[in-house]
Order: structure tokens, then sequence, then C-alpha cells
């Protein structure tokens, strides 16, 4: 029986087809994606990274139950300490160093995102927490597997990049946030269901804009 993950999946549907359709995202898909750009993105989302770190940090707070604090705390350190490193070496491959990633300013795309989620933590109840987190891991994790279903690319660190999001346990993982989401839905008033919708469908066009946003180059936010 659908979930209500899956009414926010429909709801947003025209934004999740823009993603896939996105030259960024197609030039990865096909190899032909300018270095630069992706440089960019791979600078950005460090520190995008740190956010949704304790973004993920907030919602074992503020989780109802300890089977979710832990689940949360545990998706934090791996954050932290596993995808970073792992951001860090596959930056490394496209001469970025983990000099530059730490001396990197946020776009005002980069910071309206992770500003929206951590308000979304701090002031929203943790339903709207859950359903602000969502497109994140399954948007990458339906991109990775629609990319890696049209064939590798030539150029290897691409292919790579479509390997790490298509692979079955960040699936896994993306399932479980999904499962998250629709038991915090469940029993909910309409009140609260239409708060998560809006959380969902912002963060959707989020990770959208984040395409864009390096795709066209954006300059950092002045320090």
């Amino acid at each position: 029986m659908p979930g209500f993950s899956d009414q926010l999946r429909e709801a947003a549907a025209p934004i999740w087809d823009a993603q896939l359709e996105h030259p960024f995202v197609r030039g990865i898909g096909d190899g032909t994606l300018a270095a630069a750009p992706f440089r960019h993105w791979v600078r950005q989302d460090y520190l995008f990274l740190a956010d949704y770190a304790r973004l993920l940090a907030l919602a074992a707070a503020r989780a109802p139950s300890v089977e979710l604090m832990e689940r949360f705390a545990d998706l934090a350190r791996s954050t932290l300490h596993d995808e970073m490193a792992l951001h860090r070496s596959y930056a490394a491959d496209w001469g970025v160093s983990a000099e530059e990633l730490e001396a990197e300013r946020p776009t005002a795309t980069t910071r309206g995102y992770a500003d929206f989620l951590l308000r979304t933590a701090a002031l929203g109840d943790f339903a709207e927490l859950v359903a602000a987190l969502l497109p994140c891991m399954w948007g990458y994790s339906d991109l990775g597997r629609a990319l890696a279903a049209r064939g590798r690319p030539a150029e290897e660190r691409y292919a790579r990049w479509i390997d790490m999001y298509a692979d079955e346990e960040f699936a896994v993982l993306a399932r479980w946030c999904r499962e998250a989401c629709d038991a915090a839905a469940e029993g909910a008033g309409e009140d609260v269901r239409a708060r998560m919708r809006e959380a969902f469908l912002i963060s959707a066009r989020y990770e959208l804009a984040f395409w864009e946003a390096s795709w066209r180059e954006e300059p950092p936010l002045l320090a």
C-alpha cells in the first residue's frame, strides 16, 4: 500500500524529472560535463554535507524513540567520518585539495538550502524535519540508479560517482528514510501533513537549484 512518502514523490514529480534532465546531471551520465562545474559541485557539496550532518544530529536529538535516535546519530557520525572523508578523496581526484574544501565559502544556494533545513529542524516538529531531509537521500538514490540504467560513461570519475549513488546500500538507506517519513505522518493531522509536504517540496526545489548553481558556477557569498 502506498505510503505518505509516495504522495510526496507524486507531488514533486515535475521537480524530480527536471533534476534527471538537468544538463549538469545529464553531463555526468554521458561523461560530457566539463570539469569546472563539477569541481564547483564538489566544493559546495562538501560544505552542504557538514550542515546535513548537523541536521541528522538534530534529528537524533528530536527523535521520538531511542531506536530513531540511534539510527540518526549513526547517520550523522557516518556522514562526518566516512562520507566527508570519501568526499575529500574524491575531490582530490579532481584536483581539489582538502585545504580548498575547508576554505570554500557557500554560494547563496548552498546557504539558503542549509539554512532552510536547520531552521526546519529548530522550529518545526520532527515530522517536518524528516520530510525536509528526505529529498536529498531519496533524490540521489533515484538519480544514481536512473543514470546507471543508461550505461556507465567513459569518464571513469563520473562512472564512480554514478556507482556510488546507484549502490543498493544507499538505496536501502533511502528506503529507511522514506519509512521514517511514513511513520511520522501516520496518525498526524492534516495540518502536520501539509507542513511535511511543504518542507519536502522546498527541499526538492533546492536540490534542483543546487545542480543549477554548479552548472552556472554560482559565485560564493562574500565573507
